[in-house]
């Protein structure tokens, strides 16, 4: 990279995954607030970035990238080594990579904002079936992912450490989520969150402490998570 990429973000906001591997990858970067509170993501300025009116957005040399595992991956492609789990295949990491994205992300934010999928009266029925999805995918990645047992940093300690955080924060019911179910889980948060890119995202993005394992909710000094 020539220059120094701009990260377009929120507080806690998906954008949060790529802040931590640009801290973990110690690439210099800008970050440029996309302000929710004012419904900055539809700003005709960033929809010229990206037409999805969503967050993240990384501008660089390659031009603007959006949608967060897409930018992850571009991050790995570029970082000295990569930054894909030790001792897997790519095609393994991949497969993972778009779990997370296209799996558990998606069911995520069924949950966040059930009104997005389907109508007002059918939105508790959504958020019951919601719930017991994720717990599903959850006790998926539990039992499958052997990964977990990895404290490596990677594109996926960035990608499910902020989604274990929002689960227990955010959505029409914020006690579903018990993460002592999940020890593997819980032992490869507890790892992620002891990073300095942890701590540098805390501080930069108002997050408190123990961020994966026993989240509070955002105090940032910029912007709104919602």
């Amino acid at each position: 990279m020539s220059k120094p990429p701009t990260l377009y973000y929120a507080p806690d906001n998906a954008s949060l995954c790529v802040r931590l591997a640009l801290l973990e990858l110690d690439l210099p970067f800008d970050t440029k607030l996309v302000d929710r509170t004012t419904q900055g993501q539809r700003d005709l300025s960033y929809l010229a970035l990206n037409p999805n009116g969503i967050i993240p957005t990384l501008v660089t040399d390659d031009g603007p990238i959006y949608e967060t595992a897409a930018i992850l991956l571009w991050l790995s492609d570029h970082a000295k080594g990569g930054f894909l789990p030790p001792d897997m295949s790519r095609g393994a990491a991949l497969s993972w990579m778009f779990w997370l994205s296209n799996t558990l992300h998606v069911a995520l934010r069924m949950w966040f904002y059930p009104d997005k999928y389907i109508s007002p009266d059918a939105v508790l029925a959504l958020n019951d079936a919601t719930r017991s999805r994720l717990a599903d995918l959850f006790g998926h990645l539990e039992v499958h992912a052997a990964w977990l047992d990895s404290p490596a940093p990677s594109v996926f300690s960035c990608y499910l450490g902020p989604m274990a955080r929002w689960a227990g924060l955010y959505g029409p019911d914020q006690e579903w989520f018990d993460l002592s179910q999940y020890p593997r889980l819980t032992r490869y948060l507890q790892a992620a969150e002891t990073r300095a890119s942890a701590h540098q995202a805390s501080r930069a993005e108002g997050l408190g402490g123990t961020i994966f394992t026993n989240p509070s909710k955002p105090n940032p000094p910029e912007g709104s998570a919602i």
